[in-house]
């Protein structure tokens, strides 16, 4: 099932409505550098768009080294380079800062590779792509206005926004080619090689392949072409460098740099945010757990925890975050919208509990949906659960069940939770399949450790000198 779908899904369900907050300008007074002596403070509306900084400050200031290295190669000062929080393998270029997660340092294999990628979201910088970007979108709803009221026509309308939409992602998918092209010149003027940006954007096709088979979707689909896509596809990003003489540049990678600053690099989510083991959810902090049907994947976020089945079925977690008085039945015939029907009380190991049906109705085009409230100590969580196929209610029932693992976790079981960290290891001693069967993950180990270390096949682990791995 798409991601698309699935937040489509969550959106209706929850009616959540997501909004860009405002960025403060940056500012010295709240903005640490990256010293090795201390963590990093975003201003508090750069942290909301793209979440906190990693606390490590000898990973943060590793990065930032790399990343003045190639602002001075490109001619251009006053940028900052952050590791943020997350697992997820990501870039991110906002005002005068650059971002990196802790997701896509693991995914990269060398110093190369990270100035590959610092590089292309510098050229974003550089070029104002997101201010060009900002004025082309703001130029097509002033002509789809215009012809709207010179036609007299809505329809008219929406059909020059929608011609000027494509035009504005074709616009989208220049902007990234432009931002490789820009890094390939910053990397190799850095001292850097030059085919680390091809290897960088393969290194992100294989993982969104991954990604895709861990969702029982085609891992070939990141490949396909699209008119609606704001990017070009990773093989044409590929050609597009390949062709250019520098692609082929000598220059330094320094793996063994690298691969010492991310030893031990936690590849969880931070505690605060809780964990994902299998088909368990548990968070050391609020002391809380749960664990969905077979068959459904766990996704973690600071809004919420999202499980999802195939057959689009899925459960939506959060915690209010403000108390709730009085019974939670009231509180649901009061508070949610629209009012749930058959609204019951029941007790879940121990916490006050509610459950209620949200109404069938055309606006939502859903099948069946329940919402499950329940009090722990001082705080109220909920799941939401949705299915609309043709086995919705064996789902809706199973989904509810899971709502019933709820439980407090003990203080002893919530001290012995700790993040899964990348170590590097020799490979000498083991087989390529032992060393896939260390990997703390349900399924697909092998995949997982492949792509990991950028390897092919197996046997591509056992010629190495040091590989990376996962490690509880």
């Amino acid at each position: 099932m798409e991601i698309r779908r699935i937040l489509a899904l969550v959106a209706l369900l929850a009616g959540v409505v997501a909004c860009a907050p405002s960025v403060e300008p940056p500012s010295t007074s709240t903005a640490a550098a990256a010293t090795g002596r201390g963590t990093i403070v975003l201003p508090r509306g750069i942290e909301k768009l793209v979440g906190p900084a990693d606390p490590d400050a000898a990973l943060q200031a590793y990065v930032d080294r790399v990343g003045q290295r190639v602002v001075a190669a490109a001619g251009v000062s006053g940028f900052r380079f952050v590791v943020l929080d997350s697992p997820v393998a990501n870039a991110h270029a906002v005002q005068s800062y650059v971002f990196v997660t802790r997701g896509l340092l693991a995914l990269l294999e060398n110093e190369a590779e990270l100035a590959a990628a610092i590089g292309h979201e510098l050229g974003h910088l550089v070029q104002r792509h997101a201010a060009q970007r900002a004025r082309v979108r703001q130029g097509v709803l002033d002509a789809a206005v215009e012809a709207a009221a010179t036609s007299g026509s809505i329809t008219v309308g929406r059909a020059v926004a929608q011609d000027g939409l494509l035009a504005l992602r074709r616009y989208s998918r220049e902007q990234e080619l432009e931002a490789d092209r820009l890094a390939l010149g910053y990397i190799v003027k850095a001292g850097y090689r030059g085919d680390a940006v091809g290897s960088l954007i393969d290194r992100l096709r294989r993982q969104s392949a991954l990604e895709a088979q861990i969702m029982g979707e085609a891992p070939d689909i990141g490949d396909r072409p699209s008119a609606a896509s704001t990017h070009p596809a990773p093989l044409e990003r590929t050609s597009a460098i390949a062709a250019l003489p520098q692609a082929g540049a000598p220059g330094e990678s320094n793996q063994k740099g690298y691969f010492a600053a991310i030893d031990g690099m936690s590849v969880d989510d931070p505690p605060s945010e809780g964990f994902i083991r299998g088909r368990s959810f548990l968070h050391p902090t609020l002391r809380l757990a749960f664990t969905v049907p077979p068959g459904f994947r766990l996704f973690n976020d600071s809004d919420g925890v999202l499980a999802v089945n195939r057959d689009r079925s899925l459960m939506l977690f959060s915690c209010l975050p403000t108390p709730v008085a009085g019974p939670l039945d009231d509180w649901m015939r009061s508070k949610l919208k629209p009012t749930p029907t058959n609204i019951q009380t029941l007790e879940i190991n121990g916490n006050e509990a509610a459950i209620g049906a949200r109404p069938r109705g055309s606006d939502t085009g859903l099948g069946q949906a329940r919402y499950i409230v329940i009090r722990q100590g001082a705080r109220v969580c909920n799941f939401a659960v949705v299915s609309e196929g043709v086995d919705q209610d064996r789902q809706i029932d199973a989904m509810v069940q899971a709502a019933r693992s709820f439980r407090t976790l003990t203080p002893s079981e919530a001290a012995s939770l700790q993040p899964y960290r990348l170590r590097i290891v020799s490979p000498a001693g083991s087989t390529p399949a032992q060393l896939a069967a260390r990997m703390p993950y349900p399924d697909l180990r092998m995949e997982r450790l492949l792509v990991l270390n950028a390897a092919q096949v197996p046997a591509d682990l056992g010629s190495r000198s040091e590989i990376k791995t996962v490690q509880p």
